[in-house]
Parts: C-alpha cells; structure tokens; sequence
C-alpha cells in the first residue's frame, strides 16, 4: 500500500515507469496464452483421425447378413452404421463396440436389402466412414411344392410366401436341380402347369420366391413321371409315386414300372401308406384298388418286397406277413387277410398284394389277390415308386 502510494504521488517520470511495466506484464501475459494455445492446438493435430476401413463386403443370408472388412491400423473397436435404404451416415443407427473386423447382423427381416458403413475407433473418437454395401436377406423357401404327372403335363402346386411378388420354377429331367437349370420366370401364382412334355421322362422341379430384394432360397424337389401309362404322379418323402392305367395285372404293372426305371410301391411307414391310398385311391374321382409290390409267390405265407430287381431283401424282416401291425398297432392286413382264396383265379392261390379300397369305405389296408387278375369289383392300377 505504501508501494503504490508512493507511485501515486511521485513524479511523472515514475509513473511512466509504471505504465511501462505493467505494459510489459500485458504482453507477457497474452504471449504466453499464445503460446499455450498453440502447443495445445499442436498436440492435438499430432492426433490423426483413423482411416476409413478398406475392402468392406455384405453377404446376405436367412434372417442375417455377415459383414466383413480390412482391420484398421490402431483401432480399438468398430461401430457399425445401417439401414435399410441407401445413404447411410453417422446419424444411422449404430451397432458399437465391436471388437473383430467383421459382424453378422441378425434377426433381420428377409426378403429386405440392408446397406452399412463401417468406421474404426479409438481413445480419439470415431474415424471416418467407410464406402456404403449392402445386402439382401433372400425370402424362404416355399414349402410342399408337389408335381402331379399325367400324359404330356406336369402340374406344380406350393405354399406361398409372404412378401413374394412371382415365383421362379427351376426344372431339368435330371435331378441335382439348382439355380443354373432352365427357369420359368415370373409366375404370379402359388402353381404353374407344365404343359408339351414327353412322355417317357422323369422332370424334377425346384421353386423360389422373388421380390424386389431378389431370388430366395430353393425349395426341396419334387418330381413327376411322364408316359402313356401313366394317369398321374405326386411326389411325397422325395419319392416319385405314379399311377398306372388300369386294368393291370401285377405282372403288366411291374414291367411298366420297370420300364421308368420304378417299382412297385414298398409301403415302410403307416404315414405313407394312408397318404397313397388318399392320393390314389379314388384319383380323379374314380374307386380303384391299387398294386403294390408285396409278393408270397416262394413260400405261400410268407410275404416280402419285391423291388423289381431281385426276389426280396429280407422282407420277412419288414413284418408284413399275416397278422402283422404297424407301430401304432393297426393292421397291415384287412380282417382275415391275406387269405389265399381258393375260388380266386386258375392256380387257386393270391400271391400278389394290393390296397384294396373296394373292401370297406375309406380303408388302406392289404389284401392278397391274384396276379393275373386285372380286375376286381373295380378295375386295379399299379402304384409305382421311384427312388
């Protein structure tokens, strides 16, 4: 205090000191502010922001797509970017803290293209974003596509799938169908008829629903039997199964189902025999009763499956001699059956096996019959099963 009053009332001279000093101070002051915003801004400058991520790809798959890129030099995690429309930015939603160089996004809708950009970060922040990819979510496959067969046409029927707007039918009279076969595109509906074909050939067929995200998934085959004898075909456990023309005796219609390379139908689960005797039992909305490729012609009584190329493969083994029952405990067998009638035909023995619809209203089971008859109460068509 004494300091500056001194200053105060001293000369002029002093006083311009004074000034001069705390000018000084001002200049110190302010320059050194300078200085420590400079180092400041130096430093941080010195921190370079991490570089895009390089070699960004999208694969799209079932309810998913798995994203893959370059790992950035000095990254300490990634944040993904997505949407599902073109032009993704900083301010899209974020998938964070993701510690590899690649990320499968799940729980996706299908059928949808989704678009992402990656950026690498570190204790700095984010850095910049990569190049934009996208990928589709192909739709589901159709399910329980089935072909029906008959002379020179094939019929395709299937489920259809949500969000599809056509199907593509994928087909080839080899099977190993796959997207590289011939296509019929745009169809508009759950089925397609397959008209001009040859008789005589085997087709196989795959179908794939399509909407603006592109092809989906395959579904399983199905196949039909094409040929003058035959009425028509459905496909069921990957099994082609054919009706023959009728008026067959087991004999005829064994060498017919030779003849496509077939055989007569080997009946292994209750499930497949009730679906033949529902499929072809009343086809077309004509009663028939059915051959099916069981013989007893070796040992009268003792019954096994006659697969068109020996005499049997143990089908004693496959229980389906008199008596026997399916797992649920039904019968095989209608009631008193196989009989070996002996008023039946010429030799007095039934040796061939058929589903005999004509025993009782909505019924499946066997019943042994003559082989050279070729016509019961109703006429008898032959069941083909093709592997």
């Amino acid at each position: 205090m004494k300091y500056l009053t001194q200053i105060l009332v001293s000369p002029a001279s002093q006083l311009n000191s004074f000034k001069k000093l705390l000018l000084f101070i001002l200049i110190s002051f302010v320059s050194l502010t300078i200085v420590s915003c400079s180092a400041k801004e130096t430093e941080s400058n010195t921190t370079a922001t991490l570089s895009a991520p390089s070699g960004l790809t999208a694969a799209g798959a079932a309810s998913q797509v798995t994203l893959d890129w370059t790992a950035v030099s000095g990254a300490s995690s990634y944040t993904v970017y997505w949407d599902n429309s073109t032009g993704v930015s900083s301010s899209s939603t974020a998938i964070t803290s993701v510690s590899t160089d690649n990320y499968t996004h799940s729980s996706l809708d299908n059928g949808t293209t989704y678009y992402y950009k990656v950026a690498a970060v570190d204790s700095a922040g984010t850095g910049t974003l990569s190049s934009e990819v996208n990928a589709a979510t192909p739709l589901p496959a159709p399910d329980n596509l089935s072909a029906s067969g008959a002379n020179n046409t094939i019929t395709m029927i299937w489920n259809s799938v949500s969000g599809a707007t056509s199907y593509t039918l994928y087909w080839d009279n080899v099977s190993g169908i796959d997207n590289s076969d011939t296509a019929i595109t745009s169809i508009t509906n759950d089925n397609y008829t397959h008209n001009n074909m040859d008789n005589g050939s085997t087709y196989y067929y795959k179908v794939a629903a399509v909407n603006s995200s592109g092809t989906g998934t395959l579904s399983s085959v199905a196949s039909a039997i094409l040929s003058a004898s035959i009425q028509g075909s459905e496909t069921y456990n990957a099994h082609t199964y054919a009706l023959t023309s009728p008026t067959m005796t087991w004999v005829s219609a064994a060498a017919s189902a030779a003849a496509i390379g077939g055989y007569l139908a080997t009946l292994n689960t209750k499930a497949e025999n009730v679906w033949l005797y529902e499929k072809f039992g009343n086809y077309g909305g004509t009663e028939r009763d059915l051959w099916i490729g069981s013989l007893d012609n070796v040992t009268e009584g003792t019954w096994y499956w006659y697969n068109g190329t020996t005499s049997g493969d143990g089908g004693v083994s496959d229980n389906i001699s008199s008596g026997a029952k399916w797992p649920d405990g039904s019968n095989k067998w209608h009631t008193n059956e196989p009989n070996d009638w002996p008023n039946s035909n010429v030799d007095g023995q039934e040796n061939c096996g058929t589903i005999r619809s004509s025993l009782s209203a909505a019924e499946w089971r066997w019943n042994d019959f003559p082989c050279d008859n070729s016509s019961s109460p109703f006429a008898i068509y032959g069941i083909i099963e093709i592997d």
